[in-house]
């Protein structure tokens, strides 16, 4: 048997990884998502859960309890569980419930990916002792949400105060949330490469799933149906493209509480079987082969993942101003302002049907899933081993 100062040396040079070897559990880290609805910040994290090497880390998901899209089955086939809690409306329930749980559960590592709402589960956690407690930038703001807005910039000045250490997805969403002199690590939220390369015979069988002729130019866009996504500026930047281009079609892709009042804009304008509301996708990668352009006139994004994935399927793409130039990989979007919808109809004018970029594997080597969750699980294994 190994004496006590081997045993204390080999923790030393080891730590984690010899407690897995010989039989440890692996580390449990506390995803702090809010609430599932099929957003994107969910999304990403969902993705780095498939990815990660759950052999040495996992994850337990703590959701808000009015969540509807949580993918419950999955998680817990990949070995992880699901908490649901009161959602933060409901502060004194919601604080009291994570306490609890901090407290039963004792995970050593609590990750919020709830931007400036991460004070609450992170003050929670400091509260309990927890050692890790990480806060992650995911988005930032723009115009058009005042009540969030409000809400943000009054708990912005507390985003340093609970957290141990700092994640965002951009420098960009990084310095808006925690300051620009402040030390953060960008986390890049991954994709699976190969999954959303083009694939010419994939886009013949996906538009004739959707009853899209070869010579329709298909305009795509991707995101939850809400104030920051812009939607009904695309329905307006159709309309205006209709009297140059009467066989354009726009497809949306995702669901939220402000579908029908896009819906409802559509119709108005009489273009409603010009536009496509194919709801909540597990299949995108596809449906990306299928566009011809990719735009996405959001308010604010935190980085806005959707677009490096539609130019990694070649996709020409057309991106609001206030989107950071991160989402840029391939130097080939062209970022307009949303003041005006007649230069978004006057570039996509110009695009003929099956237009493709090359897509490199190279410009696309910071976003690897693979490798980026690689990068995430020895994170979580050095911040377990200092805490």
């Amino acid at each position: 048997m190994a004496s006590n100062t081997n045993r204390k040396c080999l923790h030393a040079s080891s730590g984690f990884y010899l407690a897995n070897a010989i039989g440890q559990k692996p580390i449990r880290v506390a995803q702090i998502v809010g609430k599932m609805v099929g957003g994107g910040v969910e999304s990403v994290v969902m993705n780095y859960y498939r990815h990660i090497d759950r052999s040495k880390v996992q994850f337990d998901f703590l959701v808000d309890e009015d969540s509807t899209r949580v993918p419950e089955e999955e998680i817990i086939a990949l070995g992880g569980r699901v908490f649901r809690i009161p959602p933060y409306q409901h502060p004194i329930r919601y604080r009291r419930e994570l306490i609890r749980l901090m407290r039963e559960q004792q995970w050593p590592i609590v990750h919020s990916n709830i931007n400036t709402l991460s004070v609450f589960p992170l003050s929670a956690a400091k509260k309990v002792g927890v050692p890790v407690r990480i806060a992650h930038s995911h988005s930032t703001m723009g115009k058009g949400e005042f009540a969030k807005n409000a809400m943000k910039l009054v708990l912005r000045p507390f985003a340093n105060v609970y957290p141990t250490v700092r994640f965002a997805c951009s420098h960009y969403a990084g310095e808006w949330l925690f300051g620009k002199n402040a030390d953060f690590t960008v986390i890049p939220n991954g994709i699976e490469l190969d999954k959303f390369h083009f694939d010419a015979g994939v886009r013949q069988e996906t538009r004739k799933e959707l009853g899209v002729a070869d010579d329709v130019l298909l305009i795509g866009h991707v995101g939850r149906f809400m104030p920051q996504k812009n939607q009904t500026f695309l329905v307006d930047v159709l309309a205006d493209l209709l009297p140059k281009r009467p066989n354009a079609m726009l497809a949306f892709v995702g669901d939220g509480p402000d579908r029908p009042a896009v819906q409802q804009h559509a119709k108005k304008l009489g273009i409603a079987n010009h536009v496509l509301f194919l709801g909540q996708r597990s299949d995108v990668n596809r449906l990306y082969q299928a566009f011809d352009v990719f735009c996405l006139p959001s308010l604010y994004e935190g980085l806005g993942i959707v677009g490096v994935e539609a130019q990694r399927a070649g996709l020409p793409c057309l991106f609001a101003d206030a989107i950071t130039r991160e989402v840029d990989v391939t130097g080939i979007p062209r970022f307009m302002t949303t003041e005006s919808y007649k230069e978004w109809s006057s570039f996509i004018s110009a695009l003929e049907p099956g237009t493709r970029i090359d897509s490199s594997d190279k410009a696309f080597s910071g976003y690897d899933i693979s490798e980026n969750a690689r990068k995430l699980t020895s994170m979580y294994l050095k911040l377990f081993e200092k805490k």
